[in-house]
């Protein structure tokens, strides 16, 4: 799976929870199985928690192997 910042959280997490949970942990979303939460991209997630999108997508590509 490649991720972008369009990517859907609810997917990411459904392809490899366990290697993706940690990184949005990590940056402050700590609401992992809401709906709405799981309902977002990574960009709007990334704008609400105030980090960079950038360097989210490129952290979550290199746990998923890509």
């Amino acid at each position: 799976m490649q991720v972008t910042i369009d990517t859907i959280i609810g997917d990411i997490l459904d392809f490899n929870g366990e290697a993706a949970a940690p990184i949005f942990l990590g940056m402050g979303m700590h609401c992992l199985g809401c709906p709405s939460a799981r309902g977002e991209s990574v960009g709007q997630a990334c704008e609400v928690h105030g980090v960079d999108a950038n360097e989210i997508v490129e952290q979550l590509n290199a746990a998923l192997g890509n």
